[in-house]
């Protein structure tokens, strides 16, 4: 058979032929594209005559696309339904990707081509294309003598192998962890849908007649709060937040020490001194001192007002509390004090409505843009549902597909990525995923949402739109290639949506009934907004601060026992609570050691909120969800990729610079 990688889909949108692909295709496909990749380069760099952008910059950008193309199907599976064969690949060929960047960016004659491209007469988003590409041989050690390109190139190879082993560590980890229980009375106060659920995890993992509490990859887990049995929860709570530290085939802990060691001497090559610096140098913001600061600003206030939440759920409780109490007695606590039930909310969240009803009708009042479910497209597992998107006049934007349901194949979190990235120059239009890790309910019922589930719909789909609407020449700028810190501004806009009046009454329809939510709800919802707060904003601090505690070390002090540093760095940097554990800890925190994506950028999340807030502000004080609104913000923000500086574009859309306030004001830390 015909490998169908190696060329160009002929599918709409350039899809993947998923149902021709078969496992062994991969290795071919990539092993392929890496060869003609490089002898692609190879002609750029023996060109005749001066560098120019038409005879260098653009030919690179043209260049390897049958990797590109390989890449993207087969890092999805990796991600979302990865057979034994695919992880197997994955730890081969993850050495040779890593050395295949190091070869791009160290090759001195690609590099004094680009050093030699005359900028003066070009457009703005082509003499950005030249810089760039510069920045990123600096930052890969261009300037490095052969012993140290040498060593760094070992490091990268390292680190490739090491990420790829935590990933897949943590993977097994997660499954492993779940919670077996033989009685249906021991799941006492969960929702009968989460019954079904935990009964079908069960039945698939071949337990029939018992029912298993699978995890999702936070620290706290949502069976903790409706789960009356007080040692059951203790014991889905201490399963949760000891995986990866607990010893056997599964533990990561060496991997992390060897990580972060790697990752310090990586960063004094480059003349830096820690990774962090290292990495916020490729951020937007401007040093690594700005961003101690403001974590160091929010860290007081949030652990004040943890602790005034922990003064009222010891009320409640009547006795002292332990971690795996607080999201039972919060839960009780917004019942009484506001009369807000988010268990009782779930029949009025059911997913297709959600999607079709909510978030794509928010996405069509604000962008004019349509959805149309294309059952003869095919995802890479039956899950996947394929829509294509158009806009307002008719004509094709791309394709988004959804790939919503938990499975052991499938890594966790969610996650949007792109299989098809839009340009100019190339004549893509683009195709993007979401990923989410919803429990799947038993054939026939409906998948009904927690209030974080709805939330995490909302926001990925804005990393869809950010995708979906990009309208740049060149595919190094597509869609959501912007720095880390601010790669979740646009998705974090999108979740304003969910409560916003006229979309929360089209979507939030009793499944059964079609009985709308009741405003007093609505109302009660908005009066528990900061409710919580202390407990998620401390959570998600301990995560930023460990991560940032990582990776400033030098190498020379990287600690033997991971545990203790953890409780070491958390009290140093304020942030230790005995009852909110880090949303992640080194043991699972795979943002930051499975890929590195958020390596020493975990704290991007609350550094984008501050632009999200700010615009939140400014769709209120010009009127809300209209076309007029929408279409700006298409057109300065979320069309732009990374064509110009993104904080030009946030200034282009909001008149000015961001500022703390409204974000401290949302967060109830003003």
């Amino acid at each position: 058979m015909t490998n169908p990688l190696l060329s160009p889909s002929t599918l709409p949108f350039g899809l993947p032929p998923f149902g021709e692909i078969q496992d062994e295709h991969y290795a071919e496909a990539v092993e392929a594209g890496l060869a003609e990749h490089l002898a692609e380069i190879q002609e750029i760099v023996e060109t005749a005559g001066p560098a120019t952008i038409e005879n260098t910059a653009l030919p690179m950008e043209r260049s390897g696309q049958l990797l590109q193309r390989a890449a993207a199907a087969f890092f999805t599976l990796v991600s979302a339904d990865a057979s034994d064969t695919i992880r197997e690949l994955e730890t081969r060929l993850s050495p040779s990707f890593s050395a295949h960047q190091d070869a791009v960016y160290l090759n001195r004659g690609l590099f004094d081509r680009f050093a030699a491209i005359t900028t003066d007469q070009l457009d703005d988003e082509s003499a950005r294309l030249v810089q760039e590409y510069l920045k990123e041989f600096r930052q890969s050690g261009i300037q490095l003598e052969a012993a140290g390109q040498e060593r760094l190139k070992a490091i990268n190879a390292e680190l490739a192998r090491l990420g790829t082993e935590f990933g897949q560590r943590v993977k097994e980890g997660m499954k492993s962890a779940s919670l077996l229980l033989g009685d249906a009375a021991e799941l006492a106060g969960l929702p009968a849908d989460d019954v079904a659920s935990a009964a079908e995890a069960a039945r698939t993992a071949g337990h029939e007649g018992t029912f298993l509490l699978t995890l999702i990859q936070p620290s706290n887990q949502p069976a903790l709060a409706a789960l009356e049995n007080r040692d059951v929860r203790r014991r889905l709570y201490e399963a949760s937040i000891g995986r990866g530290s607990g010893g056997g085939t599964l533990d990561v802990q060496d991997l992390v020490k060897d990580m972060v060691r790697l990752r310090a001497e990586k960063a004094g090559l480059l003349g830096f001194a820690n990774f962090a610096e290292l990495m916020v140098d490729r951020q937007t913001a401007p040093d690594f001192e700005a961003v101690q600061t403001m974590m160091n600003r929010l860290a007081p206030a949030a652990v004040r007002n943890a602790d005034a939440e922990a003064e009222a759920l010891a009320e409640v409780a009547g006795h002292p509390l332990e971690a795996w109490d607080w999201a039972f007695y919060s839960a009780k606590v917004k019942r009484e004090r506001y009369a807000v039930d988010e268990q009782a909310l779930r029949p009025y969240f059911e997913l297709d409505r959600v999607l079709n009803d909510g978030v794509f009708f928010a996405a069509n009042a604000l962008y004019g843009i349509t959805f149309h479910e294309r059952a003869d497209l095919k995802g890479y597992h039956p899950d996947v549902r394929v829509w294509e998107v158009q806009n307002s006049d008719g004509t094709g934007l791309g394709l988004f597909l959804g790939d919503y349901y938990t499975r052991d194949s499938k890594r966790g979190g969610a996650w949007m990525n792109s299989l098809v990235e839009q340009s100019g120059l190339l004549n893509t239009r683009p195709v993007v995923i979401n990923n989410l890790n919803i429990s799947k309910p038993p054939a026939g019922e409906p998948t009904l949402l927690t209030l974080d589930e709805l939330r995490t719909t909302f926001h990925e789909f804005g990393h869809a739109l950010h995708g979906l609407f990009s309208a740049v020449t060149y595919p190094r700028f597509s869609g959501t290639s912007v720095p880390r810190d601010f790669v979740e501004y646009p998705s974090q806009v999108n979740e304003m949506w969910i409560m916003w009046p006229e979309v929360l009454a089209n979507y939030a329809r009793h499944h059964a009934t079609g009985e709308a939510l009741p405003q007093e709800i609505a109302d009660k919802l908005e009066a528990a907004r900061l409710w919580g707060e202390g407990f998620g904003t401390t959570e998600y601090l301990g995560a930023a601060l460990l991560d940032l505690a990582w990776h400033v070390l030098d190498g020379s002090d990287i600690p033997d026992d991971v545990v203790e540093f953890e409780a070491k760095e958390l009290a140093a940097a304020g942030v230790a609570h005995s009852l909110i554990p880090p949303r992640y800890r080194s043991g699972y925190f795979q943002h930051i050691f499975a890929g590195g994506w958020y390596a020493a950028g975990y704290y991007s999340y609350i550094w984008s909120e501050v632009l999200d807030a700010e615009t939140v502000e400014w769709f209120k004080e010009h009127g809300g969800l209209n076309r007029a609104n929408g279409d700006f913000f298409r057109a300065e923000l979320l069309s732009r990729g990374n064509s110009r500086d993104p904080l030009e574009s946030f200034r282009a859309f909001r008149g000015r610079d961001a500022e703390l306030e409204p974000l401290l004001k949302r967060r109830g830390l003003d």
